[in-house]
């Protein structure tokens, strides 16, 4: 099943369980943030990326510039492990992850939670790639994908789904990164970005798999 699919799926089983006013305001909330248009800013294709050093889930180092001396590098910018649409690209990814490597690629994801909540996110996905912890989105932000929740959104993520976003990312202001999958080649230059306001949409890993053959040719 394709990533739509599964988002779909879960988009038909959920939604009808969340209270609507709760759902109203997530919906005002989320039309608000794509009317910005703060997507627009993010790299794009052709851009160079900036070489980045971030922890993995035990706290190892791992570099951009390390990775990409063995090939192309395929990275992902998700929220954080307490969102559902993140877990399912996650997911995928680790279904696509043997095809990646065969392409002689590395896969790397990041998002703005502590480590010890990249390492619950990475165990409970049964993920074997690195999963990058960019406190204060200190890397998001060079790549122009940041984005404020609000004070609105923030305290309904608390009471609403117990999702403690400021406990999480160990920031009082709850910046998160807009949903952002990479490709880029060995000189740092990016050849395929998908950047989307909209958190329910995300890169199709066959896409990137696409995209990842015909940088081979």
């Amino acid at each position: 099943m394709a990533l739509f699919e599964e988002i779909a799926k879960f988009q038909k089983e959920m939604m009808p369980k969340i209270p609507q006013d709760v759902l109203q305001t997530m919906q005002k909330t989320s039309a608000e943030i794509i009317s910005k248009n703060l997507h627009h800013g993010a790299l794009k294709s052709g851009d160079t990326i900036p070489a980045f050093t971030l922890p993995d889930a035990t706290g190892a180092p791992v570099s951009s510039d390390q990775l990409l001396k063995s090939g192309l590098l395929v990275i992902s910018f998700y929220r954080g492990g307490w969102c559902p649409y993140c877990n399912l690209e996650l997911k995928a990814l680790q279904s696509a992850l043997l095809k990646i490597k065969t392409l002689k690629a590395n896969l790397i994801v990041i998002s703005p939670e502590l480590q010890d909540h990249a390492r619950v996110t990475q165990e409970e996905n049964s993920l074997e790639y690195p999963v990058l912890s960019d406190v204060d989105n200190s890397v998001a932000k060079q790549f122009g994908l940041v984005y404020e929740l609000g004070e609105e959104m923030t305290e309904l993520f608390k009471h609403t789904f117990n999702w403690d976003l400021q406990s999480i990312n160990g920031a009082q202001k709850v910046e998160l990164p807009f949903p952002a999958t990479y490709i880029v080649n060995q000189e740092g230059v990016v050849k395929y970005a998908f950047v989307d306001a909209d958190y329910t949409q995300r890169a199709e890993p066959d896409k990137i798999i696409e995209v990842l053959r015909s940088c081979g040719d």
